[in-house]
């Protein structure tokens, strides 16, 4: 056996081999790895700062007693709802997978889209719509530009069923609107058929127009085909109708269900306006002033409370479990 010494040449790849790629770009710049943390951190503690600042309003024993108080065959009922509701929210991104052409596993897809929604409800849309999938999609190899687009396409599709459900319930039978309101019901018909002009152009410019794309703040964006556009219709508007029954088996038939979807859609384009982490309190406001007239004020916080338990808790926490699980195997991964 050989005693000399090791040389250099002696663990050169051998010829013809593949030569690593010399890095470039930030990853070439050795103060890039502790920026890269110092985001990560930064991210982790914004997420820890809006679930403490959420959870400390909550009143979670009041929560907990409304539930128990429900009858079961009512809770399993809406359980069924609140399930069937994500499946079809969580199947958004695979409109952006066919929409982009990516190849990640439809499982992977479905697991960033749960992740997102969730967070999304509960912590607005920086944190849930933005920061997640950029991180997770990011992650998983998808460039900014896709990742842009997959967003896109699933808020659009979100409030493109809304624009078509609610401009047609506003505009074919608007809810009497408290006095005090900004907005009667006269101007609620118009706004119907205001949403419903905006849905329609938008099925118009995808059925018709002749430029495809679009180059909005350096990103491209491109119309989707016909049929595409009807399968964002049919997913987003059906999501809504389930989320309306969701809370229309809570209050256990106390209120006709088209009024209580027409709530449900004054509410949510409320929070929308108010900016509120969960549109919290502001659902709830909303349902007491357009139905305390209805419904006794405890029922109706109670069921209200129920559907926010089943509807944002729940999922956020299964979420936030999930989220731990794929940031701890991707670290194992990227350690192995």
């Amino acid at each position: 056996m050989s005693t000399r010494p090791a040389h250099p040449r002696d663990f050169a790849p051998p010829p013809g081999a593949p030569q690593a790629a010399p890095k470039t770009g930030l990853a070439a710049k050795p103060w890039w790895p502790w920026v890269k943390r110092a985001l990560t951190f930064a991210f982790f503690a914004l997420v820890a700062w809006y679930s403490i600042r959420y959870a400390r309003n909550v009143d979670w024993g009041e929560v907990w007693q409304t539930i128990l108080a429900t009858p079961r065959n009512v809770l399993l009922m809406a359980v069924g709802g609140v399930l069937l509701s994500y499946a079809i929210y969580c199947n958004f991104d695979q409109l952006g997978r066919h929409y982009t052409g990516h190849d990640l596993p439809r499982f992977k897809v479905w697991q960033v889209n749960f992740i997102s929604y969730a967070f999304n409800l509960n912590m607005g849309s920086l944190v849930g719509s933005v920061a997640f999938r950029y991180r997770l999609y990011g992650r998983l190899g998808l460039d900014v530009p896709t990742i842009t687009r997959i967003m896109t396409l699933s808020i659009l599709t979100n409030w493109l069923g809304y624009l078509l459900l609610g401009g047609a319930v506003f505009a074919i039978s608007p809810l009497a609107l408290p006095p005090d309101w900004k907005i009667d019901s006269t101007g609620l018909r118009w706004l119907g058929f205001a949403l419903l002009a905006a849905g329609g152009a938008y099925l118009v410019a995808c059925f018709f127009a002749k430029q495809r794309s679009m180059t909005i703040r350096g990103h491209e964006l491109i119309l989707p085909p016909p049929k595409m556009a009807v399968l964002q219709v049919a997913m987003a508007v059906t999501n809504w109708v389930v989320m309306g029954a969701i809370l229309f088996i809570l209050l256990q038939g106390k209120v006709d269900y088209p009024a209580v979807l027409s709530v449900l859609l004054v509410g949510a384009v409320a929070g929308v306006i108010t900016h509120v982490p969960a549109g919290l309190g502001v659902l709830e406001a909303v349902f007491i002033a357009l139905l305390s007239h209805r419904v006794p004020e405890g029922q109706l916080l109670a069921a209200l409370l129920t559907y926010r338990a089943l509807y944002y808790i729940a999922p956020l926490l299964i979420a936030a479990l999930v989220y731990l699980v794929v940031e701890a195997r991707a670290r194992k991964t990227a350690v192995g």
